[in-house]
């Protein structure tokens, strides 16, 4: 898993200097507004909501730009209908592909999407063909904090692993203790950068040379694409496939 959690990293830097220019305030944005017409816009009874503003203010999300959204999701305000979509398929090497997004039209987004893969050497495969070789998890971002503390802390909260790659800890729970782990993390000090549900492989492919390469392409175009929330994959590529794009 070092090379995947790297990648997580890598891809949490290149939110931050996307953020920096906006890029990534309309795919929060739209997380906002899916999560408070799904589950209301008050985030103190809507965790998915709580999670979505919390990760707003975390990119410097102006406020009134979080409000906006939230109005749009309860109606408040009128705006484009949004629904969320989950795209599955495989990757150069075999690797499997599970894609979150969100869009106002499936049809240009599942054409675009087909595109890419097939642009990248992948291909676009039937809902249900990879999401069985994921586990949905709940997945806690911390730094600069001592290993052996935060372990402690977080395995008494009932979290059920810690990972760490350069400085960056992922405290991994099931995903309905997401936000009790999240809170007692935070009770004893310890700063959260973010808190979010996720998907983890139960495996991983080891990708090298030019296979590998091709797939951080792929993974990086699909993260790029507007209507893409999140992009997961179950492969283990060398370090320096990692860090020639980092």
């Amino acid at each position: 898993m070092a090379g995947h959690s790297k990648w997580a990293n890598i891809k949490h830097k290149k939110a931050r200097e996307d953020a920096k220019r906006g890029k990534i305030f309309t795919k929060i944005a739209r997380e906002i507004i899916v999560a408070a017409r799904l589950g209301g816009g008050d985030p103190d009874s809507n965790p998915r909501l709580r999670r979505a503003i919390q990760k707003a203010k975390s990119y410097n999300m102006p406020k009134e730009n979080i409000e906006r959204a939230i109005k749009r999701g309860t109606g408040e305000l009128e705006g484009t209908s949004f629904e969320e979509v989950i795209y599955e398929g495989y990757g150069p090497g075999g690797v499997a592909i599970l894609i979150e997004a969100i869009t106002d039209n499936r049809n240009r987004t599942v054409s675009e999407i087909r595109t890419i893969f097939t642009k990248h050497g992948g291909s676009l495969g039937e809902a249900g063909c990879v999401a069985w070789m994921f586990d949905k998890k709940g997945m806690i971002t911390v730094e600069g904090v001592d290993e052996d503390k935060l372990m402690e802390i977080a395995i008494e909260a009932g979290a059920e692993d810690v990972r760490e790659d350069e400085g960056v800890f992922q405290v991994i729970t099931a995903p309905d203790e997401l936000e009790d782990v999240k809170e007692q993390i935070e009770q004893r000090g310890i700063t959260v950068k973010e808190a979010t549900l996720t998907y983890l492989p139960q495996s991983t492919v080891r990708v090298e040379g030019e296979k590998a390469e091709k797939l951080i392409k792929l993974l990086d175009a699909l993260e790029n694409h507007d209507d893409v929330q999140n992009v997961y994959a179950n492969f283990d590529v060398p370090e320096e496939v990692l860090s020639s794009i980092s």
